[in-house]
């Protein structure tokens, strides 16, 4: 139960990450304070961010999936991690959590140019 509910999960997260890498990157570098002509190349990224937001919606919609629509023949046995409602409860966090951050790295290289001018 655990992997098939972290992996999409991790995958997600990670993929939608790299879907902003071209765009926040270089802006998180620059906040933090490393400079040079070198962070312009991290927008060699760019032509795979579609590719990196199709892998991360498809990695959260197998986490939904499997966290919110269990196989309805899955007996919840005594001592499995769908017997403890608190497993269950942090699953669903951990996956409005990472939902919101993928979203927002999704997001990111629209909303950048507003906040900043």
């Amino acid at each position: 139960m655990f992997q098939k509910i972290v992996a999409p999960l991790a995958s997600g997260l990670v993929a939608g990450i790299a879907a902003s890498a071209c765009c926040v990157g270089p802006l998180v570098l620059l906040l933090l304070g490393f400079g040079g002509a070198w962070i312009s190349n991290l927008t060699a990224l760019e032509p795979y961010r579609p590719v990196f937001i199709g892998i991360a919606l498809i990695a959260l919609f197998i986490a939904y999936r499997r966290i919110y629509q269990p196989k309805l023949e899955q007996a919840c046995e005594e001592g499995k991690a769908c017997d403890k409602l608190h497993i269950n409860n942090l699953y669903k966090r951990l996956f409005v959590g990472v939902l919101t951050v993928v979203l927002i790295s999704i997001a990111s290289p629209y909303l950048v140019p507003l906040i900043y001018g």
